[in-house]
């Protein structure tokens, strides 16, 4: 089984743009790009995870969010850092499914459809629920505390660990996991 970090996408590897819909509105935090090399570098697979509520709100493209994906795990691969999959839940707040975080539906689909031991894996991303999604599959998790992380309210469990942004929370991942 492999070890695999799962990141959300918007506020983490990306600016969060609210309702990104044009592609050209891509724009990846200069840090990503060495965070990701780490995480490749020491064997972790790399999975993007995102809420995408836009779609069912009717303000994002579903061909738009996958085109977006796309062109993200391109400029990676790029640079040399390979992204295994973007998943992302285009239902509303309120649907009730069991992709969109703090559930743990997207990260328990890549890890079946990759192998992956989400014991020895981790989560890292600018809001509680993903934080929480993180928890509910079992991994351990980062809070990245940035410009865009909401204030934390009292609906979840404090998170394992928080940092200001990815690549310090690659490094701490990379020194937890040799512990």
């Amino acid at each position: 089984m492999k070890k695999a970090v799962f990141l959300d996408r918007d506020g983490t590897v990306i600016i969060d743009r609210v309702y990104l819909n044009d592609p050209k509105g891509i724009s990846v935090y200069p840090e990503s790009y060495d965070a990701l090399q780490l995480l490749h570098t020491e064997g972790y697979l790399i999975f993007l995870v995102t809420n995408q509520s836009g779609v069912a709100r009717g303000f994002v493209q579903e061909e738009n969010v996958k085109i977006i994906n796309s062109m993200i795990i391109e400029d990676f691969a790029s640079k040399g850092s390979l992204i295994s999959g973007a998943y992302y839940c285009p239902h509303p707040v309120d649907g009730g499914c069991e992709c969109r975080k703090p559930n743990p539906g997207m990260l328990k689909a890549a890890a079946l459809e990759h192998g992956v031991d989400l014991k020895k894996s981790w989560m890292v991303g600018d809001r509680m629920s993903d934080v929480e999604a993180g928890r509910r599959a079992g991994t351990k998790s980062i809070l990245l505390l940035n410009e865009t992380t909401p204030p934390i309210d009292g609906g979840f469990d404090d998170a394992e660990f928080s940092r200001e942004n990815i690549l310090e929370a690659a490094k701490l991942i990379v020194i937890e996991d040799k512990k």
